[in-house]
């Protein structure tokens, strides 16, 4: 296959195109910098606000998936919500336009989205997780923070401008993605392996908040099925079936490692660990607990389907990339 891969040389793009490169599909990837990419990845220069020269790319390739928007790794000012917001409202409308302008435009726009667009999931009264059919979309939870309601705005929107883009004849898709967990450097796997190995990994406030997660090959394996299922569109929750809480899910990671000790934090505690880091405490403190109903319903098997399990091997995969 032909695929354009927008936003494509981060963290996720880079396992995603990676994965297309050896399984023989002719790759582009659109970022605002020159960048040295794999031998055999084309690379093409956009703006991801405005039509350009870039939109060629789209034309007559078989599939585009867009991953384009800034990184949530920072802290949440209101000068970066703002990006991130315009980041993946722009680039998709973008994308959008190139497509409703080919003459033969791709038969499949994959739409990278986030499960944060779900509510807490302590704001339930029914004890059950978030899917597709059943979810609570959140912005209206009581006793959390304002600016939380912000993300779940910005989860919409791009989610919005993917639905509202004039594309009759692409099948459209969009990814409500969970954290994705890899053994590269710089990733939310390192940053957590880091917490582990020097026994920060604990419990933060009381730790029975739940974490969703996908395996970063599942990830990879999600996205090709769908690209392959021309029956399926609209929103998928790409999550591993196996949400767990919190300080579970540091418990295992630091077992993984062959740590013991994970001193607990407590929210004010995180809060200043989160300063010092230029993270924010919303990635820890929300309560995400989805889980991939239609993804299941259309037979998709998850290789790492348990947390216990995918953190093993990612343990064993990161061990085996600082060796190199």
């Amino acid at each position: 296959m032909k695929i354009v891969l927008p936003g494509g040389t981060g963290q996720v793009g880079g396992v995603l195109r990676r994965a297309l490169l050896e399984r023989g599909d002719e790759v582009t990837v659109l970022s605002r910098r020159p960048e040295r990419l794999e031998d055999g990845v084309r690379h093409v220069v956009w703006d991801g606000r405005t039509l350009g020269a870039w939109a060629a790319e789209l034309d007559g390739a078989d599939a585009v998936v867009n991953l384009a928007g800034r990184s949530v790794s920072c802290r949440y000012t209101d000068a970066n919500l703002r990006q991130m917001m315009d980041s993946r409202v722009e680039s998709t409308r973008a994308v959008g336009a190139a497509i409703a302008r080919a003459q033969r435009p791709p038969r499949t726009w994959v739409q990278m989205s986030t499960a944060t667009i779900y509510a807490d999931a302590r704001s339930r009264g029914d004890g059950l997780p978030h899917d597709e059919a059943n979810g609570v979309l959140g912005g209206e939870e009581p006793d959390v923070p304002l600016y939380w309601e912000y993300s779940v705005r910005i989860a919409r929107r791009w989610e919005q401008a993917q639905a509202q883009a004039d594309t009759p004849a692409t099948r459209r898709v969009a990814l409500r993605t969970a954290m994705v967990m890899t053994p590269d450097r710089g990733g939310v796997f390192d940053y957590l392996s880091w917490m582990a190995r020097l026994g920060l990994g604990g419990p933060v406030a009381g730790g029975r908040q739940h974490v969703s997660w996908i395996h970063g090959e599942d990830f990879v394996r999600a996205v090709l099925f769908l690209l392959e299922r021309d029956d399926l569109d609209g929103p998928f929750i790409l999550a591993a079936p196996g949400p767990v809480p919190q300080g579970e899910l540091m418990r295992s990671l630091r077992g993984a490692w062959g740590r013991r000790l994970g001193l607990p934090a407590t929210r004010l505690m995180a809060e200043a660990g989160a300063l010092a880091l230029r993270t924010d405490t919303e990635l820890l403190l929300k309560s995400r607990r989805v889980v991939p109903a239609r993804l299941l319903e259309a037979g998709f098997t998850f290789t790492h389907p348990t947390w216990d399990e995918a953190a093993a091997d990612l343990v064993r995969r990161a061990r085996q990339l600082r060796r190199r």
